[in-house]
């Protein structure tokens, strides 16, 4: 069982599983890990950011989870996050001077172990990337997985 007492921030210097850029520190606290098991690039640290700021009513931060759905059988799905559930792998982020959380929800840690969240803008769309290792396969329209 992980869970730290002291918040540990990490950055880039430290380690390369603990971090996304030199700019970014974030500590993680878990019952279940002490490593993030996701990796949130700087993009999508800006971003989750804004939405946050841009949310009324008391956030503190967001919650990625995979859900059953699509012909694939799995979709990432990300939602405010109100509150931290038992199991949630909870990772403080610290961002220019600005602390929020992200919270991976405990259903999804075997699909999502080691990916990469990213955030993309072009002229015809915008949205979160997850490039993940673990996945065998997507559907045509790509919004699915299985893994």
């Amino acid at each position: 069982m992980m869970n730290s007492e002291t918040p540990t921030f990490y950055n880039s210097e430290d380690s390369e599983d603990n971090s996304c850029s030199s700019q970014i520190k974030y500590h993680i606290n878990s019952k279940i890990t002490n490593k993030s098991p996701i990796i949130i690039t700087e993009s999508a640290i800006k971003k989750i950011r804004e939405l946050i700021k841009q949310k009324e009513g008391a956030v503190i931060g967001i919650r990625i989870m995979v859900k059953q759905k699509g012909c694939f059988g799995l979709k990432y799905n990300i939602e405010y996050a109100h509150d931290i559930k038992l199991l949630d792998v909870e990772i403080k982020v610290e961002y220019q001077n600005e602390n929020f959380t992200i919270l991976i929800d405990p259903k999804a840690m075997m699909f999502i172990n080691g990916t990469e969240m990213d955030h993309v803008e072009n002229k015809i769309s915008s949205g979160f990337t997850f490039n993940n290792p673990n996945e065998k396969g997507r559907c045509g329209c790509g919004e699915s997985f299985y893994v």
